[in-house]
């Protein structure tokens, strides 16, 4: 006998998260930014970087354009400087008398150089959807309650918060608010010992790689030591003695790029490229950073290259952007430079900025329009900013 059910409707209500990842909802705040306004030049437009060159020689001394290492080439050609978020953010600073700083980046980045640069500077983001999903994975909301909860379990006086270069202005601001600092990948363990001789705990946020390799790789601590705090779940998924007993409170974060290597991409390039060096990023996972042979930030990837002997191999665990053009840039040298992972993965909110925005950008100034200015609130800003000297203080 055949048996017909109807089914029923659920009643499940879509999170304001779901809601923002479908395109259904828009939150200023989000790293994921709101569409730009406005009407761009069409990205088949072929005069589009004479476009660009024209609207950069009017604007002269008035505009300062950085472009990040993850960049699409043909942004990058018109930048005035290039490097990481932290370089970037202080080129910036060092230059007062630029009106407008336009940041070829993510929002976190636009936002930190605004934390940084003078009241009379005007930071742009050519593309307000060029967000971070790591940053997105921590608010200021669930971090709030994570606080609560290490409160509840006795823990709190004893934490000190070590936030991730990549996160939003308002995490930065309960960093410096509750007696923490910010950290790069660069110089993550000094922020760590830092912290360490501050309290007996920390809680990183909102990279988990980052936190728990510099952790175990550097500083003599255990997996064991490491907690994944999960905002997603009651208590973040964690009893009151585990909180007590942990050394790291992990944030459960990660970068969607990093986070695609696994050990099979190494184990993988081994096989096909004998001889191979394997180079990753620090926001890999644990197991990806333990195989590979180095293991550095996007500075010390370049820099690492650049030393290379002549025809030495390399595999290298970053944005595919920036692999490209380091293997292009080393070709000469007969140095052999693949990407990690056979599939191929750029970082998509990065790859948002691109030359129809930048023209628009830039038109928009010499026509004496400001599209996009990223600000920061004062009191935001203000503890934002006792993070940021925080870690600029640091031995």
């Amino acid at each position: 006998m055949r048996v017909v059910t109807t089914a029923q409707p659920l009643d499940v209500q879509p999170t304001p998260l779901a809601l923002l990842l479908l395109g259904r909802e828009a939150d200023p705040k989000s790293e994921r930014g709101v569409e730009c306004p406005g009407d761009l030049p069409a990205p088949s437009d072929p005069d589009l970087v004479e476009r660009a060159r024209a609207a950069k020689a009017e604007l002269g001394d008035k505009v300062f354009v950085l472009g990040h290492h993850y960049q699409r080439d043909e942004v990058i050609e018109f930048a005035d400087v290039t490097g990481d978020s932290f370089k970037l953010a202080r080129d910036a600073a060092a230059r007062p008398d630029a009106e407008y700083i336009v940041f070829c980046g993510v929002h976190f980045m636009a936002e930190s150089a605004d934390i940084l640069t003078g009241d009379d500077q005007q930071v742009i983001l050519p593309d307000l959807a060029a967000g971070c999903s790591m940053a997105d994975m921590a608010t200021a909301e669930q971090v709030a309650e994570c606080w609560d909860v290490l409160t509840e379990a006795g823990v709190a006086e004893q934490v000190v918060p070590v936030s991730y270069m990549n996160s939003s202005a308002d995490i930065k601001a309960f960093t410096g608010k509750h007696g923490g600092t910010i950290c790069t990948s660069s110089n993550a363990k000094r922020a760590l010992d830092w912290a360490f001789e501050q309290g007996e705990k920390v809680l990183f946020l909102p990279d988990q790689h980052l936190g728990r390799n510099t952790a175990v790789r550097d500083m003599d601590l255990s997996l064991d030591d490491c907690v994944v705090y999960n905002p997603h779940k009651p208590n973040g998924g964690l009893t009151a003695e585990e909180l007590r007993a942990a050394k790291m409170i992990l944030w459960r974060g990660h970068c969607s790029v990093h986070g695609r290597f696994s050990l099979d991409s190494v184990n993988d390039v081994r096989e096909r490229i004998p001889g191979v060096n394997v180079l990753v990023h620090p926001e890999c996972k644990h197991e990806v950073v333990a195989a590979a042979d180095y293991v550095g930030s996007t500075e010390y990837i370049i820099k690492a290259l650049e030393a290379a002997p002549r025809g030495s191999k390399w595999a290298i665990g970053t944005e595919l952007n920036l692999v490209r053009r380091l293997a292009n840039r080393f070709a000469a040298e007969d140095k052999e430079i693949v990407f990690l992972d056979k599939t191929v993965c750029f970082c998509s909110t990065m790859n948002r900025i691109d030359l129809p925005h930048l023209v628009w950008t830039l038109e928009s100034l010499v026509a004496g329009k400001v599209v996009n200015r990223i600000q920061v609130d004062r009191e935001t800003e203000s503890f934002a900013k006792l993070a940021l000297e925080r870690m600029l203080a640091l031995p």
